[in-house]
C-alpha cells in the first residue's frame, strides 16, 4: 500500500513541475515576444529602393516592425576590432568593402540593443536577430534600406 501511495505522490509532483515547466516557458516566450521570423535574402531583395513603399506590394513589407532572424556576414561600422555595436549585414563575405556596395536592399543597418558589443567577424556567417524597420538609412558605404535593432548574433548553423 506504501509503495502505491508513494508512486500516486510522484505522478502528482511530476504533473506539478510539468505544470510549472510549461507555465515558466509560456512566460518566457511572453516576455520575450514570439519566435523571430527567418527572413531570406531574396525577400529582402523584393523592396523595390526606387519607387515609394506606398505603391509597392513587395513581401518584404510585411516585415516591418516584426521580430526576425537574418543569417549574413558583418561589416563593422566602428574602429574597435574586436567588438562593435553597429554594423551592416550583407548577404556576403566582403559586400562593402569593395565598389559597388551591393543595392540598399540587400544592406541591413544593425545597432544591438542596449549598446552590447558583439565579435567583430568579417568572413564568418552570422545569424541577427532583433526588430526589423524599412527605413532608409545613410552609411559611409552607401544607403541601406533597413535598420535592424539586435537583440542577439550568434554563429550561422545552416
Amino acid at each position: 500500500m506504501r509503495i502505491a501511495a508513494d508512486f500516486q505522490r510522484c505522478i502528482g509532483c511530476r504533473r506539478i513541475i510539468f505544470a510549472s515547466a510549461w507555465a515558466l516557458g509560456a512566460a518566457v516566450l511572453l516576455a520575450t515576444g514570439s519566435a523571430p521570423v527567418t527572413v531570406s535574402w531574396q525577400t529582402l531583395q523584393t523592396l523595390n529602393f526606387s519607387i515609394p513603399q506606398s505603391q509597392q506590394k513587395a513581401a518584404a513589407l510585411q516585415l516591418d516592425g516584426k521580430r526576425v532572424s537574418i543569417p549574413g556576414f558583418m561589416v563593422p561600422l566602428e574602429d574597435d576590432l574586436d567588438q562593435v555595436t553597429e554594423f551592416l549585414l550583407v548577404p556576403y563575405a566582403g559586400a562593402c568593402i569593395h565598389v559597388p556596395p551591393p543595392p540598399p536592399n540587400q544592406i541591413v543597418y544593425v545597432k544591438m540593443n542596449k549598446n552590447t558589443k558583439v565579435q567583430v567577424t568579417f568572413t564568418d556567417p552570422i545569424m541577427v536577430t532583433g526588430t526589423l524597420r524599412i527605413s532608409t538609412v545613410q552609411s559611409p558605404y552607401g544607403d541601406v534600406s533597413y535598420d535592424l535593432s539586435g537583440e542577439s548574433v550568434v554563429p550561422y548553423q545552416p
